[in-house]
């Protein structure tokens, strides 16, 4: 809640209250005439402030939109440690959330002892055919043995023929394979693994910002739905296909109390609500 930028706008008349507008009237003093709108952290934020940018219209800011003649940026940035649920991906459209992170000494480990950083699903491969990936940890790894750095530019990188080609030059199996052994017991898994260098992001679609739950909340006045998203302190869709789940798991007083006093019901919903109130 600490103040970004300190800013105060006049009251109108009407937004006096009772007693301003007898001390007014009594001793003729003006009473405060603005209020308190400074730009506060949003509730639940936090961080180090990074930078403050002002645009002003009179220094010649385009970007301003019309009727706006100030504008103060605060860039407040945070620290956060990757965990599960975040979102990561390469450069191939490759992305995906994490799902477990272990202790370093539990992850699979090369011949030579060195753990592995990230294992990714092979399953992510096939039906999006986004061969580039397995090609770019094949190279990687060849260019990290080789100690030196590859430049592979889009449409006009290194081909098969150059990949396979650093791979024999230094020194690697055909395939660009190897044996991993499994940190937890020691034993080697039952297929060759391909093991290499590759590049991953973070995005910033991060698990804590989604994060949300919600009792009761606003209702949409046309449908008398609860809205929908987390600004809107919404509720969580429940679709067709849901619906079909919980009816072929035979779940009705569930499904009735979703569709009817949860959603459009209003006359259910005052109920539960006076039920769940009163007793």
């Amino acid at each position: 809640g600490d103040i970004l930028v300190g800013k105060v706008t006049p009251k109108g008349v009407t937004e006096l209250t009772a007693e301003e507008r007898l001390l007014h009237a009594i001793f003729g003093e003006k009473a405060r005439e603005v209020r308190d709108t400074s730009l506060r952290v949003p509730h639940g934020a936090g961080g180090i402030v990074l930078d403050v940018k002002v645009f002003n219209r009179e220094e010649g800011d385009d970007t301003l939109s019309p009727g706006v003649n100030q504008l103060v940026r605060v860039y407040i940035v945070q620290k956060r440690k990757i965990h599960v649920g975040d979102k990561m991906c390469g450069r191939h459209g490759n992305k995906g959330v994490i799902s477990k992170i272990v202790p370093e000494e539990d992850m699979p480990y090369l011949p030579d002892g060195r753990p592995i950083d990230i294992m990714l699903n092979p399953l992510g491969v096939p039906s999006r055919m986004n061969i580039g990936q397995v090609l770019e940890l094949h190279l990687g790894m060849a260019a990290k043995n080789l100690g030196i750095h590859v430049a592979s530019p889009v449409f006009d990188g290194a081909n098969d023929d150059d990949v396979w080609s650093t791979i024999e030059e230094a020194g690697m199996a055909r395939d660009g394979k190897t044996v991993l052994y499994d940190g937890r017991t020691g034993e080697p898994f039952d297929n060759r693994i391909s093991v290499g260098v590759m590049y991953m992001l973070k995005l910033a679609h991060m698990v804590d910002d989604k994060l949300h739950a919600r009792s009761t909340g606003p209702y949409s006045l046309v449908t008398q739905q609860p809205l929908g998203g987390k600004a809107q302190f919404g509720g969580q869709r429940f679709g067709e296909m849901e619906v079909w789940a919980l009816e072929a798991y035979g779940a009705a007083y569930t499904l009735q109390e979703i569709l009817t006093y949860k959603s459009d019901d209003t006359v259910g919903r005052v109920k539960t609500y006076e039920s769940i109130v009163k007793g």
